[in-house]
């Protein structure tokens, strides 16, 4: 056993405290899941039509009649609207959005898929850059330093006036909100145990669906989007005020113990074993007491041993892991559009495919909840890959010619697949990384799947062209995944690796329960000198 993991035990294992710290971070999720929702409802849409003909169709760029002195429309038939804008009823129960307020529509169209890229921007560099930061400087600090920067830049992002203001400020709260987000994930699953993990983790799932719940409440008391950019703002300084402590939200023990800090996680696991009932200072015949043991290790220890993720190239496995992980996040955040526009192939409301998409992320996480343990990571990740890629390639190949109901059920299907593969990407990733590369590795896997999420909006960018073609190739890709998931190992009731040499001793199992527990020999072997090659 690593001492790393004996001396967890020593500190009552996943006892009450523990277990008290774990359902607390479940908290932050809400305030979490409804600030990454946020950019749906300020980015929607509304009916709208050009002031000199009140009474025109709406959602159109074209009015009826325009002075002479109007210039002539462009090639596309748009003209610029020189009497101002008229908004229907809010597509998304706010009378003020920076959609209407700016009048981002027809020739100014194009600003709104940049800030629903620019958002998304600074989630993909908040994972990167502080999930190195995670590693560097301890998970807590990342966490309250992102809700520091949070809370200001959401009170700032409240009070912006200009557009390209607005478009810096979304990119710096992103990146520290998603720094909250990852810090508060790595943190929690290195406070539970192995049979413990998967009910923790996707309970905090369960609680971010409910922030994005909760927002469509918000908008519709707050009515303009700047005060509801301030109650955002106010949910993180709250977080702030309680989780700020250290006896909410202490550091990762785990982490203190894998780069070689002992000294600091002494208080920590001494907490934790006095409210789980064990002396500290007790030691039997078979096994040291928990002090004995961290005076071992600080005496092995002197000094804090700090990893880069850019050591993965000196590793066997787990690059081949981490590849593999953050390719079927890209799918599954790119595909996502695909099933979503056929399911409401046409303008649609805000609500349906908003709420449909929350239902199906919870239906995903009990999902997990009910299958992962019992049939095991890799298996799950496998079937919802299968699903995710033959509901995309019937839609690709057949939906012109398939029944409505048909297309509808196959668009639900790849879009709770997407979901599922999402979720256990996230958790898989965190498992099979080491601890002391464990936040920037997480960050990629899951910048990976922000940046799969991008190309929807950039292709609004450009009128929707090339959709298709982006359609075939997120279908390739999925059917591609199939045969790299098999490479993966399974992380269930496994103890998290602490160093990098743990992480790659993680071997293949089978899908079989029937076989041998682990392969004898890798798939690939490497050539040794002097001995000739074995076929066994």
């Amino acid at each position: 056993m690593e001492p790393e993991v004996r001396v967890l035990r020593l500190a009552g294992g996943f006892g009450r405290a523990r277990c008290l710290l774990a359902v607390a971070s479940w908290l932050p999720c809400v305030a979490l899941g409804l600030a990454l929702s946020s950019e749906l409802l300020l980015t929607a849409l509304p009916a709208h039509h050009c002031g000199s003909d009140p009474a025109r169709a709406r959602s159109t760029c074209l009015p009826l009649s325009y002075p002479e002195s109007v210039p002539r429309a462009g090639s596309d038939g748009a003209r610029p609207c020189s009497r101002g804008w008229y908004y229907a009823q809010p597509a998304a129960d706010l009378l003020r959005s920076p959609v209407t307020q700016r009048n981002l529509v027809c020739e100014d169209g194009w600003k709104v898929p940049l800030e629903q890229v620019d958002h998304l921007l600074g989630w993909l560099l908040g994972c990167v850059l502080l999930g190195l930061g995670c590693d560097w400087f301890g998970r807590r600090a990342v966490f309250v330093g992102s809700l520091v920067l949070a809370t200001g830049l959401g009170v700032g992002e409240a009070l912006v006036a200009s557009f390209p203001a607005l478009l810096t400020l979304r990119l710096l709260r992103g990146g520290a909100l998603a720094g909250a987000s990852l810090a508060l994930y790595v943190a929690r699953l290195e406070l539970c145990d192995p049979p413990n993990r998967l009910a923790f983790s996707m309970g905090a799932g369960l609680f971010s669906v409910v922030g994005t719940l909760l927002l469509p409440s918000l908008a519709l008391l707050a009515q303009d989007w700047q005060l509801l950019q301030g109650l955002s703002a106010l949910a993180t300084g709250l977080l702030l005020l309680f989780w700020g402590f250290p006896a909410v939200f202490p550091e990762s023990p785990c982490w203190l113990l894998a780069t070689g800090q002992p000294a600091r996680a002494r208080t920590i696991l001494w907490h934790f074993a006095k409210a789980s009932g064990v002396d500290p200072e007790d030691s039997t015949e078979e096994e040291s007491s928990l002090a004995m043991e961290l005076d071992v290790l600080c005496a092995g220890h002197p000094q804090p041993r700090h990893h880069s993720v850019l050591e993965l190239r000196h590793t066997h496995v787990t690059w081949k892991n981490a590849l593999i992980l953050g390719f079927s996040s890209l799918i599954s955040g790119g595909i996502r559009a695909s099933f979503l526009h056929s399911l409401v192939p046409s303008e649609p409301s805000f609500y349906w495919p908003y709420f449909l998409a929350a239902g199906l992320e919870a239906a995903a996480t009990v999902f997990l909840l009910l299958t992962a343990d019992l049939w095991g990571r890799r298996s799950v990740l496998l079937l919802s890959t299968l699903v995710l890629g033959l509901a995309s390639l019937l839609l690709l190949a057949g939906a012109q010619y398939l029944p409505s109901w048909t297309v509808l059920f196959l668009a639900v299907l790849g879009l709770l697949a997407s979901q599922t593969v999402s979720a256990l990407s996230s958790l898989f990733s965190a498992e099979v990384f080491p601890t002391v590369i464990r936040g920037a590795g997480l960050g990629l896997v899951l910048a990976a799947g922000f940046l799969g999420q991008a190309a929807a909006p950039l292709t609004k960018m450009h009128g929707r062209h090339g959709f298709f073609l982006q359609h075939v190739l997120f279908t390739s890709f999925a059917l591609l995944a199939l045969l790299c998931v098999l490479l993966l190992p399974e992380s269930r009731g496994r103890t998290l690796p602490q160093s990098l040499q743990d992480a790659d001793r993680l071997c293949r199992s089978p899908l079989l329960r029937g076989c041998s527990r682990q392969d004898l020999l890798p798939l690939l072997p490497a050539s040794l000198p002097g001995a000739g090659t074995q076929l066994v």
